[in-house]
């Protein structure tokens, strides 16, 4: 028989309590922190899916954003925040690309969190104002090239996807335009509306109900195929520019969170998007619904960072 040692008891003790704290959690309201504005893709994605999950869990989920710096002032205060699975963050592939683009961004997207999973993937969409007079993306890079440097783009912040996909875009057509960064997508949108800038490469879910209103003008999607939602918008191969980009968003924990926890908020994502209704109203607004294991969430976020790495070294983009 093993001889019960005072560490081992404390051990013991330790983890009972921790079981314990995991099967009634939740006791208490739960924050999910969207490291983005109020009105974009992840803020509407994360109020949609908390408030099932809230259903589920039995405990209210109150969103908090926190915008700036392309998602890591959000990031950096669920890094800090106690790991007893009380405080969430909406990841994905901002947070990864900050690995690359930022010197010191502030957290590491593999040390100080635990991922639970995917939400959802969306292309982008190519988006200008009506006003340009700009019809087409080949349009938009003849006027690039001719007049280099004097077309300007708008993007969510220096190494998010709208300014990686924009970079991307210009150096495989050999042209230019001056970046001009905002707080978040919905920013980034408002200025192409009102014509302080010439043109953005947008999130779908947050460009779509203007294109819809027919105060942006879309000129090609990023995805492999067209969007449903938009069927006589070209990608962007069918507009003889060979890249093809997607973003995904999901849910992260600070790291340290007990296990039995994170299973236990993994379930219940899981259920969440497994509900018919909740995938309707998620897609209705641009995206897939791609839900995914912890290790699969993981795996995508790892390959993110090293797609990063290369398209920084082919647009010529600098860390920050």
């Amino acid at each position: 028989m093993p001889i019960l040692t005072r560490r081992n008891l404390l051990g013991l003790a330790l983890l009972a309590s921790a079981t314990a704290q995991a099967q009634d959690y939740p006791t208490r309201p739960i924050k999910w922190i969207v490291p983005y504005l109020a009105g974009t893709s992840p803020d509407l994605t994360t109020r949609l899916v908390g408030e099932v999950m809230s259903d589920l869990l039995k405990q209210p989920i109150v969103v908090e954003n926190k915008a700036g710096v392309a998602g890591n002032l959000g990031a950096m205060a669920a890094a800090k925040s106690a790991p007893d699975g009380y405080t969430w963050v909406y990841s994905g592939s901002p947070m990864a690309n900050s690995m690359r683009m930022y010197r010191k961004p502030g957290f590491d997207a593999f040390k100080d969190f635990v991922h639970i999973g995917r939400i959802g993937t969306s292309e982008l969409t190519v988006v200008t104002s009506p006003a340009t007079g700009i019809q087409s993306v080949q349009d938009l890079l003849d006027r690039a090239r001719k007049s280099p440097g004097t077309l300007t783009y708008a993007s969510g912040g220096i190494g998010s996807p709208a300014h990686m996909a924009s970079e991307l875009l210009l150096q495989t057509a050999k042209a230019g335009a001056l970046h001009v960064p905002y707080k978040g997508a919905s920013e980034s949108v408002n200025a192409v509306m009102g014509k302080q800038v010439d043109f953005a490469v947008t999130v779908t879910s947050v460009s779509l109900p203007h294109v819809k209103s027919g105060k942006l003008a879309p000129l090609a999607v990023t995805g492999s195929a067209r969007n449903p939602l938009m069927p006589g918008v070209p990608t962007l191969t069918e507009s003889g520019v060979g890249v093809t980009l997607t973003s995904f968003g999901g849910l992260s924990v600070p790291a340290g969170t007990p296990r039995a926890i994170t299973q236990r908020i993994g379930e219940a994502l899981q259920q969440a998007l497994a509900r018919p209704e909740l995938i309707h109203k998620l897609e209705s607004l641009g995206g897939r619904v791609t839900p995914s294991t912890p290790q699969d969430y993981l795996d995508a976020l790892r390959a993110e960072v090293d797609q990063t790495e290369q398209m920084m070294k082919f647009a010529k983009v600098e860390a920050q």
